[in-house]
């Protein structure tokens, strides 16, 4: 655990340093927002000019989401949402696909990023049942012992942890397996996890591994630093032991998708995936899907 402590102090956020490329602000300039910089649009334009419709994959992780916090605020019933590096602020957030669900469900976002705090604190915290907490992932005993965000969680009861696009920026060396572990020992039972995250599917599809490859040293060494595509089972392991809700871990628009598929998917959309699963409670098996 004090290694873990040790590594979030080495994992610093951009913040409003405008030299660098922001995580944070890289993904708002994907998704055609204005807070980011020359530096994080010159780090975008280098994925580019290998996926260029990697705007398309942001919208398609926020879609991914939002049909997520629907089916988990709705048929599983959860009242109570922890979102682990939510960034900035965005057309339909979580708590607001959640409210629309149930008005009394609450959600508290977490960002290690100083401006994604400040933003987030002032357009995200709209309602009490709301509430914006600067943390980190790697912090010692987790999150979920942070006095400062399980003041506004009952620990005795499910809660749905959303790690939406966040675990591939977490390096290897940061052990991100053995860090989904323990949050996975300390949720409530009845609880989920959602994931979503940068795929290489492997030799077995060629062009698509090379996209992979491609965009993973594009991420991580043309600016942003960042931005790993890893294997289905490296994915599946940070999901442990639970049980992975139908259709399991699949292309992001495999995972329950509104409608039939307007168009063929873009390749950049393909190394894509995401899931959900379920840690047993009391009351039996998660509620089915659709």
């Amino acid at each position: 655990m004090a290694e873990r402590a040790t590594r979030a102090g080495i994992r610093k956020p951009v913040g409003v340093d405008t030299t660098r490329a922001s995580i944070a602000r890289v993904y708002d300039y994907s998704l055609g927002g204005k807070d980011n910089y020359d530096v994080d649009r010159a780090a975008y334009e280098q994925i580019l000019e290998v996926a260029p419709r990697q705007g398309d994959v942001s919208i398609m992780n926020r879609r991914w989401l939002h049909r997520v916090i629907r089916y988990l605020a709705g048929p599983a019933g959860i009242d109570q949402f922890l979102d682990v590096g939510a960034g900035l602020p965005t057309v339909a957030n979580t708590h607001e696909i959640a409210q629309q669900q149930n008005p009394d469900a609450h959600v508290v976002y977490v960002d290690n990023d100083p401006v994604c705090n400040a933003h987030g604190r002032v357009l995200l915290e709209q309602n009490e049942n709301t509430h914006f907490v600067s943390a980190d992932l790697l912090e010692e005993g987790t999150l979920l012992r942070a006095a400062d965000i399980t003041k506004f969680l009952d620990m005795d009861r499910p809660i749905g942890l959303i790690l939406c696009g966040l675990l591939h920026h977490i390096d290897d060396q940061f052990d991100p397996a053995g860090l989904m572990r323990e949050y996975i020992e300390l949720l409530p039972p009845g609880s989920f996890l959602a994931i979503s995250h940068f795929h290489d599917p492997g030799p077995g599809e060629p062009e698509l591994h090379a996209l992979a490859r491609e965009l993973e040293r594009r991420f991580t060494e043309k600016g942003l630093g960042s931005g790993w595509y890893r294997t289905t089972e490296e994915i599946l392991e940070y999901f442990g032991d639970l049980e992975l809700i139908p259709p399991g871990l699949v292309q992001l628009e495999e995972w329950w998708p509104a409608g039939p598929p307007l168009r063929e998917r873009y390749p950049e959309e393909n190394v894509m995936v995401g899931g959900i699963a379920y840690k047993p409670g009391n009351r039996g098996g998660a509620p089915s899907v659709g």
